[in-house]
């Protein structure tokens, strides 16, 4: 086995700040990742889709984009 007994370990001892670091990256790519393919697929389906039209996915895509902007930015802690 790996060093020492079995009741070494100490709950609550163990440093997260890095675990923590990294769960918050996942998290913000995870957001703004989604919003992208979510634009992108719109925009695909609604310029290829029975008299699609190019221009109208264009807007229709950079509205969606913009809302998804701003629902999905961070909020200020409120304390």
């Amino acid at each position: 086995m790996a060093g020492g007994t079995p009741n070494d370990y100490e709950r609550g001892s163990m440093e997260i700040g890095e675990q923590s670091s990294t769960w918050s990256l996942f998290m913000l790519m995870t957001k703004w990742g989604s919003l992208a393919v979510a634009v992108g697929v719109l925009f695909l389906v609604l310029w290829f889709m029975p008299q699609g039209s190019f221009l109208t996915a264009l807007v229709v895509s950079v509205v969606a984009l913009a809302l998804g902007i701003f629902f999905l930015r961070e909020k200020p802690a409120a304390h």
